[in-house]
């Protein structure tokens, strides 16, 4: 697998070096500097010199170096590139070069420099999955399960680690090193936040040109000892293998995923069988899903534009906006910004709700309602002077954008049956619900016909 691993400045300076097998020398670092970092021309995150590939990346003012001679995996190798990031800012707080600097010593420890030998002496060698890389395998990188033995202050004593070794030692060599088995709440909760983004693009006869929604589901556990969660979603969920039911799926109101990732915690082949998420929980907050749609997607807004030019020195602008979600709900902070030519001189505008102004740096008319009730309709209407110019350019007519948020809703149309919650204790928990669609882009082409957004 992974042959040698590096931290570079943006300088070339070796920051880190850590060679895992006998096939490399340590003055493959040097190849690196001259060959990638001293090469402006270079883009590619993969670089193969001979029988010798360079993997990096790079964040802040550090390059991430993986280096091998085999036919490794890419992914493999840059989802622990990035993981290791991940580590280094729940230690650090931010991984940068003075991060790596002050806390020199504790990057070696997580990188098995001392603490593999430590290790063996101390348990076993089955305890060896304690180490992020092994032989150059990665293997254990749960910031949890790091945090139970490598502080931000050192490495825990003699009499601490004995005390906690059949912790460390179930949690090494078990199913869930991503949660302590020993954690206790006075009160047991989940939250679960369906968050969705739109990005949409209209033309200005109201035909839909783009539109897709990105999902993900949030969820804060704060549950007692190690539960089993099962989390239950649309009865009418499917997937875009599911090709023997495309045609359903458009005909009906059923959901049409075409793409999903899961935490690894997530038992995969209960939502093969039945669509249910089973899953043990990590403390706190995590990522438990993220999913993409392109399908039956429900736009909260219709928009009315109408703009007409008048001669060359004038614009009318009338412009109608109504909620498509149920009147219970509310959108917050909704912002629609109209386009204005830029030669405009001045802007006289009228709304019914909220409050707009002409914005010259955007060139643009900015309409802000801070509370849009569900199937509520504003207008606004105003004209723009335009001055003089030598040369006269056809006004290319920039798209209305939209941002919003809007609470108990998805335009996917993705819903929670259930979520239960199984411990052997038979404790009573209570779980939280909260849906959220907010923007991602939101434009419709002006025209000067009036055009629909549906």
């Amino acid at each position: 697998m992974i042959s040698a691993f590096f931290i570079y400045n943006q300088k070339g300076e070796v920051l880190i070096s850590r060679l895992y097998r006998q096939d490399l020398k340590r003055s493959v670092a040097d190849i690196f500097r001259i060959q990638v970092i001293s090469n402006t021309d270079i883009r590619s995150p993969i670089v193969t010199l001979g029988s010798t590939s360079f993997f990096h990346v790079r964040h802040e003012n550090l390059f991430i170096v993986a280096v091998t001679k085999c036919n490794a995996n890419a992914a493999l190798v840059f989802e622990f590139c990035y993981r290791l990031v991940n580590i280094g800012k729940a230690y650090f707080g931010k991984l940068d070069e003075e991060a790596v600097k002050n806390n020199f010593v504790l990057v070696y420890e997580l990188l098995d420099a001392e603490f593999e030998m430590h290790l063996e002496r101390t348990f076993c060698n089955a305890i060896k999955a304690k180490e992020v890389l092994d032989f150059g395998y990665p293997q254990n990188s749960e910031t949890d399960t790091l945090k139970l033995y490598i502080t931000t202050e050192g490495v825990k004593s003699e009499r601490a680690l004995k005390e906690d070794s059949s912790k460390i030692t179930i949690q090494a060599t078990g199913a869930t090193s991503w949660r302590r088995p020993d954690i206790k709440y006075r009160k047991n909760e989940a939250f679960i936040d369906v968050i969705e983004s739109i990005n949409l693009l209209m033309s200005a006869k109201g035909t839909t040109l783009r539109a897709d929604v990105s999902g993900q589901i949030m969820m804060r556990a704060y549950l007692s000892g190690t539960p089993e969660c099962k989390f239950g979603l649309n009865d009418k969920l499917l997937l875009e293998k599911d090709t023997s039911h495309k045609g359903m799926a458009r005909k009906s109101t059923a959901v049409e995923i075409d793409d999903c990732q899961f935490h690894q915690c997530v038992k995969l082949g209960k939502f093969d069988s039945d669509r249910t998420i089973s899953f043990v929980p990590p403390d706190g907050e995590f990522e438990l899903m993220r999913y993409r749609t392109t399908e039956n997607v429900i736009l909260p807004f219709r928009v009315h534009p109408v703009v007409n030019e008048i001669g060359k020195s004038r614009v009318e602008y009338r412009v109608t906006v109504k909620a498509n979600f149920s009147p219970k709900l509310y959108a917050n902070n909704v912002l629609i910004k109209i386009p204005t030519p830029l030669n405009t001189a001045s802007i006289n505008v009228r709304v019914a709700s909220g409050k707009a102004k002409y914005v010259p740096a955007e060139n643009a008319i900015v309409w802000k309602i801070p509370r849009f009730q569900g199937q509520y309709e504003v207008m606004l209407s105003g004209d723009a002077e335009l001055s003089a110019m030598t040369v006269k350019k056809a006004w290319s007519r920039p798209p209305i954008s939209m941002d919003f948020q809007v609470l108990m809703f998805t335009s996917s149309g993705l819903l929670v049956r259930f979520l239960k919650v199984f411990e052997k204790s038979n404790y009573t928990s209570v779980k939280w619900v909260r849906y959220v669609t907010c923007i991602k882009k939101y434009d419709q082409i002006c025209g000067a016909m009036r055009s629909l957004l549906i």
